[in-house]
């Protein structure tokens, strides 16, 4: 009895800790991001921040890597948005708050509909950041960090579902997703906001966003039933392609990014 005592003392303070060092952790990025002009101090501290990856033997690195590239991506693109958000401290405030409901909320659930949510949102925040700050650079690193983007979204669900062609599927969407990423490196546009500052709505994280979450859709139908039962993906559809038609075409103030 005294032994489940001493446990329980044990996992409350290991539980108290792991808040408050998520906490620290985003506090310390924004106060580098707001005394530091090179992002690169921050993607340190981001990176550090993954010891527990590298602390097992070695030849578990390489899928510990793989499992965590959604956090990382989200880690990563919290960064690149605080330095995109500079001037307007309210937002990166609210950009921390939200990267601390990540890391305490979100990130340790392993639900299916978990690994779906996470893998939308790290997608989203992937693209909007990439969006951001590549402009200016050759299309071939954008293809590529797209196609990183869409096969760790991809296989973040599918092995949450245990589908033995993961591989296969997840390469699928990876190539669907760089397509996307060329085209939109081409065609880059995304909406203004007053209350966003700096930080605007990347078209491209909108349509691969809509585009994932219908086939998600289809894949679930067919993983339940065998088949896409028209009344589980209709409705999903047709938002979808609506949702698409008005965010290419009358919705929001468009800019250049």
């Amino acid at each position: 009895m005294e032994f489940l005592k001493v446990s329980r003392k044990k996992t409350i303070i290991s539980e108290i800790l792991y808040v408050l060092l998520n906490i620290l952790m985003a506090i310390a990025i924004l106060v580098v991001v707001l005394t530091v002009q090179t992002p690169l101090p921050a993607f340190l501290l981001v990176l550090l921040s993954k010891w527990r990856v590298f602390a097992v033997r070695p030849q578990h690195w390489i899928a510990n890597i793989i499992s965590n590239v959604i956090d990382t991506i989200v880690s990563l693109s919290y960064v690149i948005l605080l330095y995109v958000a500079n001037g307007s401290l309210g937002i990166q405030i609210f950009l921390t708050l939200l990267y601390i409901g990540w890391l305490l909320i979100l990130k340790p659930r392993s639900s299916q509909k978990a690994a779906s949510i996470q893998a939308g949102v790290g997608q989203f925040v992937g693209i909007t950041a990439l969006m951001h700050v590549s402009y200016d650079w050759w299309a071939t690193p954008v293809v590529v960090l797209m196609w990183i983007i869409g096969y760790s979204t991809a296989r973040h669900i599918l092995v949450s579902y245990r589908e033995p062609n993961f591989k296969l599927i997840s390469l699928i969407w990876a190539l669907i997703v760089a397509e996307l990423g060329w085209l939109f490196y081409h065609w880059n546009f995304a909406y203004s906001f007053d209350i966003s500052g700096n930080i605007l709505l990347s078209q491209a994280a909108i349509v691969v966003g809509l585009l994932g979450f219908m086939a998600e859709k289809y894949y679930e139908s067919f993983h339940k039933f065998g088949k896409a039962k028209r009344n589980e993906v209709l409705l999903p559809t047709i938002l979808v392609i609506s949702m698409i038609v008005v965010s290419l075409t009358i919705f929001g103030r468009i800019e250049g990014l």
